[in-house]
């Protein structure tokens, strides 16, 4: 009897509160507000509990006249969804504002549809391009995700971390901050290493992968930017890796520092030490009474919720703005419109919407507003939230985080809220409480470490797959077993460097056919390999995108020819002194020689007379007896001594080289190159060999060679088959190559090649890493161990020992012939004193010919004349000491010079 009164007392007074807020209601406006959101998200549930909490709240004042009805709309992850639903909450519905939607591609959709139809937008999206400055309908209740780079910035430079690596998700929302956090690090002297995006989707091994790659860098702290689901997956796999052990220092954004209750227990296990930065939002005993009131209002609206449920920054903001809205709206009660204008004849649907009545009159009031709301001090300034400072918080324990600090823009790191007015900035760690880092320590990591700590290192190392050059690298997989199968010269200093690095490194070989050394290297830069290990010669143009080890092999390019069997025997082995150019001018030489002096004796000297087949003979004996110094004809005329004088000196000095110069051809080593110079294969026209893919190409290129003359090879035996065809048969004449391929080749054809010319100058070979890691420096000390030790026992494997080949001597003084060069100068002052003689002794027997010159005869019979004149013998008195007197003449004969 008495349960039946009660629950008929419950009845009457639920039906009297029923009237009473009928009546209340029926004296109210009813105004739309739409809202666009995902509603199968966190963030979408969150915004849609405290836009309705607010709403309720707003209807319990019984002095607001207006009672706001929201629309709620699912956007379903989709930009056009997003547009549709905009579009018919302004044409069909005719909402006053719209709150929403959550992602900046779909904001940009929707902000065009609502500025046209001068409808606010109340939006959390944190993209920096999206201005409300630039878009005056366009009201941000969150912060920009640019502004969190200073906090960011300043974290980093209280503990000094002079390099950094961003990773973030590859989405619209990874890439916002990214170029403002760049930029702060730049502002503070940090250098940012590396950049490592994520796709959402990438698997755990790909994920693994690029950990392991950023394990090779030389910094230990990295700024991480994502949202949470990969996230839980990425701090799981960091882990895994050893990266979250002492040493290492992690730095999230704010949506994630934020959303931590939505990371999976385990990988926020795995999180702990890390320190993460969001905006400041005071616990006050209002908030704790709506988060209370949210999570009950959350689990009636949504009783499946799997995981742990908490009050968000964005569900506090949405509830402040809301509330905001609804007091714009009652300040505005008298002048309150639902209507659109609309143009008589719309052409599109968009042209249907029409433009809001009500929209710009309260515009200004929402812009700017300001109360005090469950975020403590809620303040809106031209459309932008603002917050008076930044959380910095320590990930740790089962609830996720601990306080640590504070950052402002006024004054920087502080262990508290500062209100006293001060401006005085600082970014001092003391300033900081107590942080436990990775790896369970009280001690901040340096940021740069030389040795790995927490973990071996495993490394992912390209080797080329289609080397024809075997015994210097060779790689291949096994089709039985997929092994990787490596073996050379450059494997076995690669190992025996690994054996000599002061801690474990795990590495996994993958052969990469690549057309050049140069595409593989790149393949590094893309982030497929960590290093690679091949025959790689150090060039400037590879070092602007790898950094390369100490070099490992000998350095240098040179020539490498077919060595000549001993001459000595050869008949014609005296003329292997002087070069074929030299041979002809010296003969020359003596032929004008002999000429010259027989012009000037011919008409005074009797030696030099007598039939034409005995002067012909006495101008080529004569000359020719002068090597020797036994001419017996005797001068008459001093132009005679005079030229005969300059010409002994002249075949002094060439008898002089000639003697030194086959001297030292006979005693020099029995082998002998078939050149001697890489001009002289250009001079020749000869074949060059290159190997198959080498800069060495555009070396010899730029040296003068013409691309037909290059021939490329990629094997050892195709070196050797080629040098032994020659150029005539479609070979060549030499390979030019580093040196420890044609030493290579030699140790192979023991006494079969010399090594010749000059060596220019190559860096050797190295290992390659990505720029700035940390590991070159410890393997170029590796490599230093290994050539003070093991490097000879190597080398001899490979190159095999100079004992065995005794004859074979790379360091074979060629011998080079003399050129005409040589002798140049001599040349002419010999060929200038002769014509100087032979000119003035021809003006002179001119001169004394000068009637026939000057007669009326014909030009033939003049010529006639002089040359029957020339062949007469001219009187001389020469006295008993065989001098020769002078004839009488009024002048000064040239014979008395």
């Amino acid at each position: 009897m008495k349960i039946s009164v009660a629950n008929h007392v419950v009845l009457v007074l639920a039906l009297t509160m029923m009237l009473i807020v009928n009546g209340e209601k029926q004296g109210r406006q009813e105004i739309g507000v739409g809202a666009i959101l995902d509603m199968n998200s966190s963030l979408g549930k969150s915004i849609r509990i405290s836009m309705l909490m607010a709403i309720e709240d707003s209807h319990g004042d019984t002095n607001n006249s207006t009672i706001i009805v929201p629309h709620f709309w699912d956007s379903k992850n989709d930009n056009i969804d997003a547009a549709s639903a905009a579009i018919d909450l302004l044409k069909n519905t005719q909402v006053t504002a719209i709150v929403g939607p959550q992602q900046s591609s779909q904001a940009q959709f929707v902000l065009d549809i609502a500025q046209r139809s001068k409808v606010p937008i109340i939006s959390p999206v944190t993209n920096p391009d999206i201005s409300p400055i630039r878009n005056p309908y366009f009201i941000r209740i969150a912060q920009a995700s640019s502004t969190q780079a200073q906090p960011i910035a300043a974290v980093v430079k209280s503990f000094d971390w002079k390099k950094v690596v961003f990773v973030y998700e590859d989405t619209d929302f990874g890439r916002e901050p990214i170029p403002y956090l760049s930029d702060a690090m730049v502002n503070i002297g940090t250098e940012v290493m590396f950049r490592t995006l994520l796709s959402p989707s990438s698997s755990d091994d790909e994920i693994l992968l690029q950990l392991y790659k950023l394990k090779t860098m030389q910094t230990r702290v990295f700024v991480v930017h994502m949202l949470p689901d990969l996230a839980s997956r990425f701090f799981k796999k960091a882990d895994e890796a050893g990266m979250m052990a002492q040493g290492y220092a992690w730095i999230i954004t704010d949506v994630l520092t934020c959303f931590l209750h939505h990371v999976e227990p385990l990988a926020l296990h795995s999180m702990q030490g890390v320190l993460g930065v969001k905006p400041y939002i005071p616990q006050t005993n209002q908030l704790t009474n709506f988060e209370r009131r949210w999570k009950r209002r959350f689990h009636k609206e949504y009783p499946d919720t799997d995981h742990r449920v908490e009050l968000d920054m964005f569900g506090i903001w949405t509830y402040d703005s809301i509330i905001g809205l609804a007091t714009a709206l009652k300040r505005v009660d008298t002048e309150l419109s639902t209507t659109f204008k609309r143009p008589r004849n719309a052409s599109t649907d968009l042209d249907a919407i029409g433009t809001s009545e009500m929209g710009p009159k309260f515009l200004s009031m929402i812009r700017d507003m300001r109360h005090r709301g469950v975020s403590g001090d809620f303040q809106v300034v031209n459309g932008q939230l603002q917050i008076p400072a930044y959380h910095i918080v320590n990930v740790i324990g089962n609830k996720g985080e601990k306080q640590i600090g504070f950052w402002s823009s006024r004054n920087g790191i502080s262990n508290r809220i500062i209100n006293n007015g001060s401006t005085d900035y600082t970014t001092n760690k003391d300033n900081l409480g107590a942080i436990i880092w990775p790896g369970d320590t009280s001690e901040f990591p340096k940021g740069v470490l030389g040795i790995p700590t927490g973990g071996d290192i495993f490394l992912r190392v390209g080797v080329p797959a289609n080397g024809g050059f075997v015994e210097f690298i060779e790689a291949e997989i096994d089709p039985n077993t997929q092994e990787v199968k490596a073996s050379g010269f450059v494997i076995d200093v690669f190992k025996a460097v690994i054996d000599a690095l002061p801690y474990t490194v795990h590495y996994n070989l993958t052969p990469y056919d690549a057309p050049d050394y140069n595409d593989l290297l790149h393949q590094i830069v893309l982030g497929n390999f960590d290093m690679v290990v091949a025959d790689v010669t150090i060039k400037w143009n590879r070092s602007r995108t790898v950094d390369f080890t100490l070099a490992y092999s000998e350095s240098g390019v040179s020539m490498l020819v077919p060595a000549k069997v001993d001459d000595g025997k050869n008949i014609w082995i005296f003329m292997r002194p002087l070069e074929t150019k030299l041979w002809i001018t010296i003969g020359a030489l003596f032929m004008y020689t002999g000429v010259v002096v027989w012009v000037i004796e011919h008409r005074v000297n009797k030696e030099f007379r007598g039939p034409p087949h005995q002067q012909i003979g006495l101008v080529f004996w004569f000359s020719f007896s002068t090597l020797f110094f036994a001419q017996k004809e005797k001068m008459v005329c001093n132009l005679s001594r005079f030229v005969v004088m300059v010409w002994l000196f002249v075949v002094l000095v060439l008898t002089s080289s000639y003697t030194a110069s086959f001297a030292s051809m006979l005693t020099v080593q029995k082998l002998q190159p078939t050149v001697t110079n890489i001009y002289e294969l250009i001079a020749r026209g000869e074949n060059v060999g290159y190997q198959d893919g080498s800069y060495v190409r555009d070396m010899l290129k730029s040296m003068g060679f013409p691309s037909s003359k290059l021939k490329n090879y990629s094997s050892f035996q195709e070196y050797a088959d080629a040098l032994s065809n020659g150029s005539k048969n479609n070979g060549v004449a030499a390979i030019v190559d580093d040196v420890p391929y044609l030493k290579m080749l030699m140790a192979k054809n023991c006494n079969k090649y010399l090594m010749v010319g000059p060596t220019y100058k190559s860096a050797g070979f190295g290992f390659a890493f990505p720029k700035e890691s940390w590991l070159v420096d410890d393997f170029s000390r590796g490599i230093l161990k290994v050539i003070e030790g093991q490097m000879s026992a190597i080398s001899n494997k490979w190159f095999g020992d100079a004992a065995h080949c005794p004859d074979q001597n790379a360091d074979v003084q060629t011998f080079d012939k003399l050129t005409v060069a040589s002798f140049k100068g001599l040349f002419w002052i010999s060929g200038l004193s002769s014509t100087y003689a032979l000119v003035v002794s021809v003006f002179k027997f001119l001169y004394e010919k000068k009637e026939i010159l000057i007669s009326q005869e014909s030009f033939y019979r003049k010529m006639t004349s002089i040359i029957q004149s020339f062949d007469e013998e001219k009187d001389r008195k020469p006295s008993e000491t065989g001098t020769i007197h002078p004839l009488p003449s009024p002048a000064i004969s040239v014979d008395q010079i």
